[in-house]
């Protein structure tokens, strides 16, 4: 079975996690949605769809993740200002 979802097909990933573990699913998902921004995997948009908040919201709790909204690599910043 294939889900598609905006127009893009999506997978379904299932992790076990130990009982001891206490996490919310909802934190699962904005930690794995932030990371999955942070490598530029998704946009804000997607990683906000996975976190399932609203983009203003997911792009507000970034920080608590260590992950910067403008996610700008540096070698990229680097190259731009020489070239500025």
């Amino acid at each position: 079975m294939v889900l598609i979802y905006n127009g893009f097909e999506m997978s379904t990933l299932t992790i076990n996690l130990p009982d001891s573990v206490e996490v919310e699913k909802s934190e699962v998902l904005r930690m794995l949605a932030a990371r999955l921004y942070e490598r530029g995997t998704l946009s804000l948009g997607q990683a906000a769809d996975l976190a399932g908040i609203p983009k203003w919201e997911f792009a507000d709790i970034l920080s608590e993740y260590g992950v910067f909204v403008f996610n700008y690599p540096a070698s990229e910043l680097a190259d731009d200002l020489k070239n500025a």
